[in-house]
């Protein structure tokens, strides 16, 4: 299971032992939302993977968006 944790426009990705994998971010570059491990030695579990996939399908489908945070 990942949990997905807002942080200003993105989204960590947390996993059950409390890890950082990465964050999901908009791409406004390419207009879709992406996944960015935290480093590059970060392996995704097969279910770690798809809930990340998953949570991308969503947010790409407009279902689902990364809450927006005012500093102010």
């Amino acid at each position: 299971m990942v949990m997905f944790w807002p942080v200003q426009q993105e989204l960590n990705c947390i996993n059950d032992d409390g890890c950082i994998l990465g964050k999901i971010q908009f791409d406004a570059k390419h207009n879709t939302y992406v996944f960015s491990a935290d480093n590059k030695q970060v392996v995704l579990s097969a279910s770690e993977d798809a809930s990340i996939k998953q949570k991308l399908a969503k947010l790409i489908s407009g279902h689902e968006i990364i809450p927006m945070q005012d500093d102010d």
